[in-house]
């Protein structure tokens, strides 16, 4: 079954870190990448450009308004996200504690609803 990790962490605080912490936090990730890799259960991932890069969009009696960025008062902002295949949600758990922005911020984990083409 499929799921995704999506990754939530503060952009403020990484912002304050110094290069070499920066830099050690994505050799971080690089290694869990090349490891999930390897383990078979990497589906797909990306990071996101920072909040002050998205439009929100809504659509209201046929107009499409849009608005720039999200507005959530919320201290952690999603940053990106894994699609991992794994046997069942404890298994997927187990992968997304390994990811290095559950240290700092969160994951949350949803099961993909996969639906075959009619």
């Amino acid at each position: 079954m499929k799921y995704l990790c999506l990754i939530y962490d503060n952009e403020k605080e990484w912002a304050k870190f110094p290069k070499d912490v920066q830099d050690k936090y994505m050799a971080e990730y690089t290694a869990f990448s090349d490891a999930i890799r390897k383990s078979g259960q990497f589906v797909g991932a990306n990071q996101l450009q920072p909040t002050h890069t998205a439009t929100v969009v809504r659509s209201r009696n046929g107009k499409v308004p849009t608005t720039d960025g999200p507005f959530a008062e919320t201290k952690e902002q999603l940053g990106g996200y894994y699609l991992v295949e794994a046997k069942d949600l404890n298994d997927a758990i187990q992968i997304a504690s390994r990811i290095p922005s559950a240290k700092s911020g969160s994951i949350e984990v949803r099961p993909i609803v996969e639906r075959r083409p009619a």
